[in-house]
C-alpha cells in the first residue's frame, strides 16, 4: 500500500469515530482506576524489598495506622510478593481488556487491521509499563518508607482479596523450590579453591581466610592435632610440687593427665579448678579435680569436631588412633587457625617451625604439619599426594618418599622441590632445608 493510500484510510479511521456511549465512558474510569492500582502496586513491590534494617525500625517504631500496618505486611514477605504480583497482573489484565473494547468501540480498523494491532497491542502496553511500571518505580526507589506506608492499605486489601490464591501460589512455589533443591549440584571444594584463584591474583590476609574457610571441612583430626611427641602431659601419681612446675614451665591452661603410659589418659585438668587450692601443701589431693576427657578418632573431620566443642562446651579433646593408643591432643584453637590462621596471645612464645631464608629457601623443623607446610610455602594441599602416603608432618613426607629414615646432608628432589636432611638422629628426621627452583623436575633420588 502507497503512503497516500495509507493516510487517506487513518483519516477515514479518525473521521468516522463512533460516539462516545455511557459505557464507554464507565470502561474509561475503570481504565484509569486499574493502572492507579497497578502503579501502587507496583511501586509497593519495590518499596517494601528495597527497605533495610534501619528503615523497617523505622516503620515499626513510628505511629500511625499505615505504620503499623506496614509493619505487619513486613513479617511475611512471600505472602506479599505473591499478592503484588497477583494484584499487578490482573490489574494490567483488566486495562488491557477495557482498553481494548474501548477503541474498538471509537474506531474501525477493517481497513487498517495491523494499525489496529499497532494501537491495541503495542501502545497499550507502552503506556501501561510507563505509568504502571516505571514511573511508579523509581518513585518508590526515591521514597521507600513514604511510599510503604501509603500503599500498604492496599496491599492489605489486596492480600485479603486474593488471599486463597496467593496461599495457593505459595504452595506451588514451595513444592518446586524443594525438587529444585533435591536435583540442586554442591559446588566442589575444587570449584571454590578455583573461583578464589581467579577472584585474587596476590596472596593476601582475606584470601587465606576465605581458603581456609573453604578448605577446613575436608580435613580430618589427624592432619592438624598435636602429636603425643610434642603434648605436655602429667602422671596422675605427680605431687602438687611436680604439677605447679609442669604448669609454670608449660605455660598451658588445661593439661592431660596419665596413668603410667600416655596411652592412658585418664582426665584433663583445668588450671582454673587448681588455683583456688594453690596455698595448700604438698599432699593435697590435686587428682579430683581432674575432669573427664573427650575421646575422638583421627579420623573425624574438624567441622564435625568444631560443632561437638560447642555443643559440649570444651576446648580439648584427645585423639586416639585405631587401635586405642593416644595419638596426640587437639584444640579448639587448633581449629580456628585453620580458618583465620596463626593465634597468638600476650603469652605464647614464638616457637615458629620454620626460618624463612628468601622467598626460595626454608629451613623447616621434621615436625611441622603437611597443611602447614604448604600454607607457607603458598602451595596447593593436593601438591604432594602421589608420594604423601599416610603422612601429615614433613617429616613423615619424607620417609615415605625414602622408605627409611635418610642420612644427614642426603637430598631429595620431587618436582620442582629440592629437600636437604640437615638435623637428624636415629629415630626422627628434626630439620629440613627446602629450596624452590623454577623449573619442574619429576620425582627423583
Amino acid at each position: 500500500m502507497n503512503p497516500d493510500s495509507y493516510y487517506n484510510s487513518l483519516l477515514f479511521i479518525i473521521c468516522t469515530i463512533q460516539s462516545i456511549t455511557p459505557g464507554i465512558i464507565i470502561a474509561l474510569v475503570f481504565i484509569v482506576f486499574f493502572l492507579y492500582l497497578s502503579a501502587i502496586y507496583s511501586g509497593a513491590e519495590v518499596a517494601f524489598f528495597s527497605l533495610s534494617v534501619p528503615e523497617i525500625n523505622e516503620i515499626k517504631e513510628g505511629k500511625g495506622k499505615p505504620g503499623e500496618v506496614a509493619s505487619n505486611l513486613i513479617k511475611a514477605p512471600e505472602r506479599i510478593l505473591a499478592t503484588l504480583l497477583i494484584a499487578v497482573n490482573f490489574s494490567n489484565i483488566g486495562v488491557v481488556i477495557l482498553s481494548t473494547y474501548v477503541i474498538n468501540s471509537l474506531f474501525d480498523f477493517s481497513l487498517q487491521p495491523l494499525l489496529g494491532f499497532f494501537i491495541n497491542a503495542i501502545l497499550v502496553t507502552f503506556f501501561i509499563l510507563l505509568l504502571a511500571e516505571i514511573l511508579p518505580k523509581v518513585y518508590a526507589t526515591c521514597n521507600t518508607i513514604k511510599f510503604a506506608k501509603k500503599s500498604a492499605i492496599y496491599v492489605l486489601a489486596a492480600e485479603k482479596l486474593f488471599y486463597l490464591m496467593s496461599s495457593l501460589l505459595i504452595l506451588t512455589t514451595t513444592l518446586i523450590d524443594k525438587r529444585l533443591a533435591k536435583k540442586k549440584q554442591n559446588i566442589s571444594i575444587d570449584d571454590l579453591s578455583h573461583a578464589l584463584e581467579l577472584t585474587y591474583n596476590e596472596q593476601t590476609d582475606e584470601k587465606e581466610i576465605l581458603e581456609g574457610i573453604v578448605n577446613y571441612g575436608n580435613k580430618d583430626v589427624k592432619e592438624i592435632m598435636r602429636p603425643r611427641i610434642d603434648v605436655v602431659a602429667v602422671d596422675i601419681s605427680s605431687d602438687c610440687k611436680q604439677l605447679i612446675d609442669v604448669i609454670v614451665n608449660s605455660g598451658y591452661s588445661r593439661i592431660p593427665v596419665y596413668d603410667e603410659s600416655f596411652d592412658n589418659i585418664k582426665g584433663i585438668l583445668y588450671i582454673k579448678d587448681l588455683l583456688p587450692h594453690i596455698n595448700k601443701n604438698d599432699k593435697f589431693n590435686w587428682q579430683q579435680l581432674i575432669r573427664k576427657p573427650y575421646f575422638v578418632p583421627e579420623t573425624k573431620m574438624i567441622n564435625d569436631l568444631l560443632q561437638e566443642f560447642q555443643q559440649k562446651k570444651i576446648h580439648l579433646a584427645v585423639v586416639i588412633d585405631e587401635y586405642g593408643g593416644t595419638s596426640g591432643i587437639i584444640t579448639l584453637e587448633d581449629i580456628l587457625e585453620e580458618i583465620v590462621g596463626e593465634i597468638n596471645d600476650e603469652y605464647d612464645q614464638d616457637e615458629s617451625n620454620y626460618i624463612k631464608i628468601d622467598d626460595n629457601n626454608f629451613v623447616f623443623e621434621g615436625k611441622v604439619l603437611l597443611n602447614d607446610f604448604c600454607k607457607i610455602i603458598h602451595c596447593d594441599d593436593e601438591e604432594f599426594n602421589e608420594v604423601k602416603g599416610n603422612a601429615d608432618t614433613l617429616a613423615g613426607l619424607i620417609l615415605e618418599m625414602t622408605g627409611e629414615i635418610p642420612q644427614k646432608n642426603e637430598k631429595l628432589v620431587y618436582k620442582n622441590y629440592i629437600f636437604i636432611i640437615t638435623v637428624v638422629d636415629a629415630r626422627r628426621i628434626k630439620k629440613v632445608k627446602l629450596t624452590i627452583k623454577k623449573s619442574q623436575n619429576q620425582t627423583s633420588r
